[in-house]
């Protein structure tokens, strides 16, 4: 039974090696988006609070 379990296990180091980049490539994505989400909340309070101050005209709460 463990001979069939280990023979089940993909041992192949390409395989490995593969798994490793696209998982530093994901990393690297999931910190992107996180850093755009920060920077968009940042962007949202700033309006929100420009807005609650009315020092804000319509063309200034567009998207850049």
């Amino acid at each position: 039974m463990a001979k069939a379990l280990l023979g089940h296990l993909n041992s192949d180091a390409r395989t490995t090696t593969a798994l490793a980049v696209e998982n530093r490539r994901l990393r690297r994505r999931v910190e992107d988006l996180e850093a755009l989400v920060l920077r968009l909340q940042a962007d949202n309070d700033r309006l929100a609070a420009a807005a609650r101050d009315e020092q804000l005209t319509v063309e200034d709460l567009q998207p850049v």
